[in-house]
């Protein structure tokens, strides 16, 4: 069982108490291969994307050896260094950040990318991209990635899509519309958020989110909706999972990433939709109770056992 995530891993600084911050690697699709692969270990889980060659470039590169994702994919270059950035979190848990990622390597991920890369995602049982993947590459870079994925299409690997819509990495909204719609139509599984269409698209119900997914040609699409219950579509059938809320909640950083990995992990080990559904839910759940977007492994691995003991 193969998966591979394309996107960016940056520094990441978050808050660690008495004025101080704490340093660690994260980004949307790096976060959801490090909770899969935490949690299947089975899967063979690759990260795609740019990096430089400084060190901390290589501090990154040895934190996803060290939680056993795979970086042979990943191109370098010795003229550009990762991104930064830093989350700054309210009371409420809820969070917003501050960005400095123009002269990430990742953005030019495509360039960086050689064929033996290429070749090695055709054979793969899924790989997933996101609407930051999306945001960050310089149009040329993205005509690359559509022509990638056409390859991966005729190759019959499984695209996956979420649409993290995040309003200030995108020129304009115009341009976020139609790179996003693009991407809808490549999936064959969509994992979005209630809030990605009623930001982008201004569509605020049920059915008309689902009948905008549909019409984009996904089999299967997991529409989640914050700490309320996630709405399935497949095997031509929707259903609803109810999901138990947290009482607290500490930092909301990666709850979708965590929920994406764990899904996508469970449906590759031959979970339905809804039982993948259920043991995202807890992870993600279990995750938004600790600081940072990438829990401690220890704490992490506890959690999962007694969950599947449960």
């Amino acid at each position: 069982m193969k998966i591979g995530f394309i996107g960016e891993c940056m520094a990441e600084l978050s808050q660690a108490g008495d004025g101080l911050l704490r340093q660690a690697f994260a980004g949307d699709t790096y976060n959801s291969a490090v909770y899969l692969k935490r949690t299947f270990s089975q899967c063979d889980v690759q990260f795609i994307s740019g990096l430089g060659t400084d060190s901390i470039s290589q501090a990154m590169l040895d934190s996803a050896t060290a939680e056993q994702v795979g970086t042979e994919l990943i191109g370098r270059t010795d003229k550009l260094t990762i991104g930064l950035y830093q989350i700054h979190t309210d009371p409420q848990g809820e969070r917003s950040f501050t960005y400095w990622r123009s002269n990430s390597a990742a953005r030019q991920t495509l360039s960086l990318m050689n064929e033996d890369a290429k070749h090695a995602l055709c054979s793969m049982d899924m790989v997933m991209f996101s609407g930051i993947t999306l945001a960050i590459l310089p149009p040329p870079e993205r005509e690359a990635l559509w022509a990638l994925l056409d390859n991966l299409k005729q190759a019959n690997v499984k695209l996956v899509f979420d649409i993290n819509y995040r309003p200030a990495l995108w020129t304009n909204r115009t341009e976020a519309q139609q790179s996003v719609k693009r991407g809808i139509e490549y999936a064959d599984i969509l994992l979005p958020g209630v809030e990605d269409f009623s930001q982008l698209f201004e569509l605020t119900k049920l059915p008309d989110i689902m009948a905008f997914c549909q019409a984009g040609g996904a089999t299967e699409i997991v529409l989640k909706n914050g700490a309320q219950e996630v709405h399935l579509y497949g095997d031509d059938s929707a259903r609803t999972v109810t999901i138990e809320p947290v009482k607290k909640v500490v930092d909301t950083t990666s709850a979708g990433d965590a929920f994406n990995g764990v899904y996508l992990g469970a449906r590759l080990s031959g979970f339905t939709m809804e039982q993948a559904t259920q043991q995202a839910a807890a992870c993600a759940g279990f995750v938004i109770q600790h600081r940072g977007a990438i829990v401690d492994a220890s704490q992490y691995q506890t959690f999962v056992a007694q969950l599947r003991q449960a």
